[in-house]
C-alpha cells in the first residue's frame, strides 16, 4: 500500500508540473475565454477518441454511470471557463493564486458530500489562505473582477475533484474521455450564448493560437487528467487538492520568466502569496508528524 501511495503521490506531482503550464496559454493565446475552453477541449476530446479508436477500446459503462462522468466534465468544463476569464482580467498570478481556495471549498462541501466529519486543520490551514486572497484582493483592487471570477473558478475545480473521485472506480482512459466529453458537451451548449453577449470576429484558431490549443490539450490536458486521475484512486480529495497550491509556484515562476509578471505585482500580493505557501507548509509538516505518530 505505500509502495501504491508513493506511486501516487509521483503521478499527482507531475500533473501538478503540467498544470502549472495551463495558466501560460491563457496569455499566450488570444482567443477570449470561451473560445479558449471550447477548442481545448474540442481537440482533448478529439486526441482521447482517436487514441481509444487506434490504441484501446472504449470500455461501455452504465447510462447512469455515464450520466454521472459527463456531469462532473461539465464542472471542469465550467472551471475552466472561470479560470481563464480570470486571467484574461487580471494576469496569470493573480488567476492562479486564487485556486488556492480550493483547499478551502473542499474542506467546506467533501464532509456534505462524502458524509464523513470535518478536520478543524484543513479548516485552520485553508483560513491561512484564505487571509492571502484578502490581502491581495484589497489592496490590488485593479485585480478584483478577476479575482473574483478566481474565486467561482476555484469553487467549481474543488466540485470537481470531490465528485471526479466519486466517480474515480472506472477506468483511467475511460473516464478521462467521458469527462472531456461532457465537458465539451456543456460548453458547446453555452457558447451561442456567449458569443451573443462577447461577440468575435473569427471563431477559429489558426496559426500560433492554432499550435498552442494542440500542445494545450495533449500535454496539459490528456496527459494532466491522466495522472490526476490515477492519484485520486489512491489519495484523499483534500490532499490533491492542497497538494495543487503548489500549482501557483510552477506557473508564477513561468510566469516572471517569459512574461516579466513581477513587474505588475505589487508587495502586498507577495505577502498574500506567502500566506498560502505557508498553509501548504503547515499541511505537510501536520500529515508528517501525524504518520510519524501513527508509525
Amino acid at each position: 500500500m505505500k509502495q501504491l501511495e508513493k506511486r501516487a503521490f509521483i503521478e499527482l506531482h507531475i500533473s501538478i508540473l503540467l498544470a502549472g503550464c495551463t495558466g501560460l496559454f491563457g496569455r499566450l493565446i488570444t482567443l477570449n475565454e470561451g473560445l479558449l475552453t471550447f477548442w481545448r477541449l474540442f481537440f482533448t476530446v478529439l486526441l482521447i477518441g482517436l487514441y481509444l479508436f487506434f490504441i484501446k477500446k472504449l470500455k461501455k459503462i452504465k447510462l447512469k454511470n455515464f450520466i454521472k462522468i459527463t456531469l462532473t466534465g461539465a464542472l471542469l468544463g465550467l472551471h475552466w471557463l472561470l479560470f481563464y476569464g480570470s486571467i484574461k482580467y487580471s494576469n496569470i498570478s493573480v488567476g492562479i493564486v486564487c485556486l488556492s481556495l480550493i483547499s478551502f471549498f473542499t474542506a467546506l462541501i467533501d464532509p456534505l458530500v462524502n458524509k464523513h466529519r470535518y478536520f478543524k486543520h484543513e479548516f485552520l490551514f485553508s483560513f491561512i489562505t484564505i487571509i492571502g486572497i484578502a490581502l491581495i484582493f484589497n489592496f490590488d483592487s485593479h485585480y478584483q473582477t478577476g479575482i473574483i471570477i478566481g474565486i467561482f473558478s476555484a469553487l467549481s475545480a474543488a466540485l470537481f475533484t470531490i465528485f471526479n473521485k466519486k466517480v474515480a472506480k472506472y477506468n483511467s482512459n475511460t473516464m478521462l474521455f467521458y469527462e472531456m466529453l461532457g465537458g465539451f458537451i456543456f460548453i458547446a451548449l453555452i457558447m451561442p450564448f456567449y458569443l451573443y453577449f462577447f461577440p468575435v470576429e473569427n471563431i477559429f484558431p489558426f496559426g500560433k493560437n492554432l499550435f498552442y490549443l494542440i500542445i494545450l490539450a495533449l500535454f496539459c490536458t490528456v496527459f494532466l487528467y491522466y495522472f490526476q486521475i490515477q492519484a485520486l484512486k489512491k489519495l484523499s480529495a483534500f490532499s490533491v487538492n492542497l497538494s495543487y497550491n503548489l500549482e501557483p509556484v510552477y506557473t508564477m515562476i513561468l510566469a516572471i520568466i517569459i512574461f516579466q509578471e513581477n513587474k505588475d505585482l505589487s508587495l502586498y500580493f507577495y505577502l498574500g502569496f506567502g500566506l498560502i505557501i505557508l498553509s501548504v507548509i503547515c499541511q505537510s509538516v501536520y500529515v508528517f508528524l501525524k504518520k510519524a505518530k501513527n508509525g
